[in-house]
């Protein structure tokens, strides 16, 4: 009778291991098509922004309007760093994710159009 019971547990023991296993699976793939999604969006993304030749003049009044109060109005910085020279620590795809993600906190994120992005690119180049 216990090796009966043993086998019965056993195949009970299987049949949850193997639904764990594939809910682990599941979650797993789900998690990949989410970022390989959101992953090529942000490609698209920059890849239409560094296409235009934004204008450092509307940059200057974006930058101006959003970034100031952080950066100063000379983006020599205040709470975030000062900004020249930073084209040469960046390049254009790190920049955009950073100004698009907030990635260093307290930066927050921006919801930025490509031909502003550009824009606000062209502006950063011309602090060199």
């Amino acid at each position: 009778m216990s090796t009966s019971s043993s086998t019965a547990a056993e195949r009970d023991f299987k049949r949850e291991f193997l639904k764990i296993v594939f809910v682990v699976f599941g979650v797993l793939l789900i998690c990949f098509c989410i970022f390989f999604v959101n992953h090529n969006e942000d490609n698209k993304y920059i890849i239409a922004t560094l296409e235009l030749n934004g204008s450092a003049e509307k940059g200057d009044a974006l930058f101006k309007i959003n970034c100031v109060g952080c950066h100063g109005i000379t983006a020599r910085g205040l709470v975030g760093p000062d900004l020249h020279s930073i084209t040469q620590r960046l390049n254009d795809k790190e920049i955009i994710k950073q100004v698009t993600g907030g990635l260093t906190p307290p930066m927050p994120s921006f919801e930025i159009d490509p031909a502003n992005m550009s824009n606000l690119l062209k502006y950063l180049h011309s602090l060199e």
